[in-house]
């Protein structure tokens, strides 16, 4: 966490920290605490619904919350991941209990559906596992220890959306944090805050509130504070009544919110006897203001905005869906270092620590019911997914970011029930679920993605438009959003992009035109079409930043277009593609599943990034070949107006950034690189001056490598003290085989362990090659035993590696 010490120290009682997971701290505030609870639970992998059963079994393992049963199974190589149900235990010491207060824990997030036992009585429990619940434990809880009994399910059932159908894992277990929160009995609570009628010189806050078990006498007191701590605006209110409106009107120089500068204030509400405290609560809020304008763009606080977005899902290598606070503020920090100012939360709402992040770090969310695919399902299905919605919008209701409540996505395909996909049944509950959204918060819009005949029932709509991925070329894409600007009032395009493999490079990507250009080698020039890019495209890093680069060029130059969100920001865990270049992993991302950046996320940040930087294309491309003479292009991403590149120490001209231009907005070189090490330099110089540089070195043949003959295996040593182990195909003259790309299969014999079902380039058993090499971290025991490692495919026999 990051915090101003001047804040710190002038505002300590406003300021609600939110703690890494597993790190146990308690939060105090006047009449109440909040203590995560995430240390020295238990877990047990058995599905029975006896909680004498669960408690007699003796298989029970130590673990610390957020956790998922399926941080590695749903990643593995073997089909299906387990979809059960599991059990958690902790033994929570309460050295008192107070009479006058109440006690209850919040789970930020159990996935699927949850039964709470407290001391061997059911406390209650929940459905849906994207979204927190409270549970009240004041009748079930004495002095000194108790247990807790969490049974939790995330098995098959198609009365709880998100379906199973979905493209993506439906990871089981507490999967974020919990927390033992204390009140007392008359306390507050629901505040809910909006921001009406904001302008540029003034604006109104209103908020509601409830009081529950109010007494005679008390009272209320309101105070509007800045983000120094100064207070702003206070009222004292009295003869009050439960349900409460409390009114700032007319407040001067307000700051304002936005993607730049999210400037954010604190509302504290304190419950008063007396004048003394006993009880107080706070929200953090920014001011500010949206529209889209009808077949036009997107403002905030009156000004043009351009939505530059990507996606997210709630999954990291290693540990599925159960992240770390740390984890999901670095992937929000790494998607705004990108220069994005628009994030679509996919396909379910997130950890409060990522909309925290956005509040505080400037980004816009569409925020997501996981209505998605399945149809419509039965009355219980219905009632499940309306409930759904609303627990969304009470609990993210104060977030400045959020300015659409999605609806769902693919809402028709694959239904789960019969006649699911009956779109005029669809229609009818569709409207009750968007009129509901707007009761329940007037002040957003609702959107929907890929459902078109329901796109006059949302605000905004998002068709499907992939172009050269699933269909067309990349280049018909200002053609597409010219269609459908016309078609939908506010069109917003979430959803492009195609797969990449770290690593795997071509000298002749495909084309926007859908062809892939003869090499240099052939006698004559050849050409072959390419139909489906998504089924026979090489899924080369260079094709994707190609596909990239054009579709920012036409949104950056287009002044009445929304923006769009591009799919998806990491690379994520699928059921539904164990045929990948990395089984079972959705390689759409701009970064890997371990947040590591591919090519890709250096197009984005060059049209949006404020901080200079240049980067050459490609850090994982330093082996490349080609015929004598043959000249080839280098491109080189940056943000600054002009970049000089330098080849073994030699000025190859300056160039000027154009981002009309393509690729690369201009900054694009031909060049000869000589036979063996090659030194490229390219230097950027902002518009002060200022300079930033990057550098790669390469090694260039003249000679093409023949057929694969065989397998090596190399090693190096990594700074954690691990192994990283690289397989090279071969020809018969020893040179690596630029142009393979079949699957190897690694194992660790003995002597250590292989880092596998991680989903990352470095952390798969099973792996398509990259240019002709693959790797695997190996954690190894001790050096007193050797570390033997094997990598075979259907082509080669097992090829073996021994570290003494």
């Amino acid at each position: 966490m990051k915090f101003s010490i001047s804040v710190l120290k002038k505002s300590l009682f406003l300021i609600c920290v939110i703690m890494v997971s597993c790190n146990a701290t308690t939060e105090k505030k006047q009449g109440r605490s909040k203590t995560n609870i995430n240390k020295e639970w238990q877990y047990l992998e058995n599905n029975t619904n006896s909680t004498a059963q669960a408690l007699a079994l003796a298989s029970w393992q130590d673990i610390n919350l957020p956790h998922t049963w399926n941080a590695l199974d749903a990643t593995d190589v073997t089909p299906g991941y387990r979809r059960s149900a599991g059990w958690y235990k902790k033994e929570l010491n309460i050295p008192t209990v107070a009479s006058n207060q109440i006690y209850q824990l919040y789970f930020e997030g159990v996935n699927i559906t949850s039964e709470v036992y407290v001391n061997g009585k059911n406390v209650g429990g929940h459905i849906g596992g994207y979204i927190g619940f409270n549970i009240d434990i004041t009748d079930a809880i004495s002095q000194g220890n108790n247990t807790i009994l969490v049974r939790v399910d995330n098995g098959n059932n198609p009365e709880v959306i998100p379906s199973q159908k979905s493209d993506f894992f439906i990871f089981g277990g507490i999967t974020r944090d919990v927390w033992l929160e204390t009140f007392p009995k008359e306390h507050l609570s629901n505040l809910k805050v909006s921001t009406p009628n904001v302008t540029n010189n003034n604006a109104n806050l209103l908020a509601t509130l409830t009081i529950n078990n109010l007494s005679d006498n008390s009272t209320i007191k309101a105070i509007l504070i800045d983000k120094n701590g100064t207070e702003i605006q206070s009222q004292k209110l009295e003869n009050i009544n439960s349900n409460l409106e409390i009114s700032f009107n007319d407040l001067k120089d307000i700051k304002l919110w936005d993607t730049d500068n999210p400037y954010l204030y604190t509302l504290k509400v304190q419950l008063l006897q007396n004048d003394t405290t006993i009880d107080e609560i706070s929200e953090s809020i920014g001011f500010r203001w949206f529209e889209f304008k009808d077949y036009g763009a997107f403002y905030l606080n009156g000004k043009r905005l351009l939505l530059r977005g990507t996606h997210r899902h709630e999954e990291h290598a290693g540990v599925g869906a159960a992240m770390s606070n740390a984890q999901h503020r670095a992937d929000m920090e790494l998607i705004k270092d990108m220069g994005a100012n628009f994030v679509r939360l996919a396909h379910y709402p997130q950890d409060p620590e990522v909309y925290k992040a956005c509040n505080e770090l400037g980004l816009l969310v569409w925020d997501e019911l996981p209505w998605c695919r399945g149809g419509l399902g039965n009355e219980t299905w219905k009632k499940n997914t309306k409930t759904m919605l609303k627990e969304i919008i009470h609990q993210n209701y104060n977030h400045p970011s959020i300015i659409l409540w999605s609806l769902g996505n693919e809402i028709y395909w694959l239904p789960d029930f019969e006649n699911g996909d009956d779109r005029a049944a669809i229609n009818t509950y569709l409207k009750e679920l968007n009129d509901y959204a707007h009761e329940l918060d007037p002040s957003r819009k609702t959107a929907i993605r890929k459902y078109y005949e329901g796109a006059d029932i949302v605000d905004v709509f998002s068709p499907s438009i992939w172009s050269g991925w699933y269909s067309g070329s990349y280049k018909s894409y200002q053609k597409a959003i010219d269609t459908y600007k016309k078609e939908y009032p506010h069109f917003l395009h979430t959803e492009y992009g195609g797969s990449s493999h770290l690593g795997r490079h071509t000298e002749n990507p495909i084309t926007g035109e859908g062809k892939i250009q003869a090499d240099g080698w052939e006698e004559a020039i050849v050409q072959t079409d390419v139909a489906n890019i998504a089924q026979i495209g090489d899924w080369s890093e260079n094709y994707i930043v190609d596909l990239f680069d054009w579709h920012l060029r036409i949104s950056e130059n287009d002044s009445t277009f929304v923006g769009n969100a591009q799919w998806a920001f990491k690379d994520f865990g699928t059921p539904l593609r164990p045929e990948n270049a990395i089984p079972y992993m959705n390689q759409k991302g701009l970064v890997d599943r371990a947040g590591n950046p591919k090519d890709a996320f250096y197009v984005f940040k060059s049209y949006w990034s404020k901080a200079p930087f240049t980067y050459i294309e490609s850090h994982t491309w330093t082996e490349r070949q080609g015929p004598k003479g043959l000249s080839r292009s280098v491109s080189v991403y940056s943000n600054c107006p002009e970049v000089e590149l330098f080849l073994n120490g030699k000025s190859l001209g300056v160039k000027k950034r154009d981002i009309k231009a393509f690729p690369a907005a201009g900054l694009n070189w031909d060049l000869n690189f000589k036979e063996g090490e090659n030194k490229l330099l390219a230097i950027g110089k902002t518009k002060e001056g200022k300079t930033v540089e990057d550098a790669l070195t390469l090694n260039y043949r003249f000679t093409k490598n023949g057929k694969a003959k065989g397998l090596k295996l190399e090693y190096t040593k990594l700074e954690n003290g691990n192994y990283l182990i690289t397989a090279i195909a071969h020809d018969s003259e020893g040179l690596r085989c630029l142009d393979y790309e079949s699957r190897v299969y690694f194992q660790c014999l003995s002597g250590g362990e292989a880092y596998k079902s991680l989903g990352t380039p470095t952390g798969s058993e099973s792996i398509e090659m990259a240019n002709g090499k693959a790797s695997i971290e190996v954690k190894r025991h001790n050096s007193e035993a050797p570390l033997e490692v094997m990598v075979l495919n259907q082509n080669f026999k097992g090829t073996y590696l021994t570290i003494e």
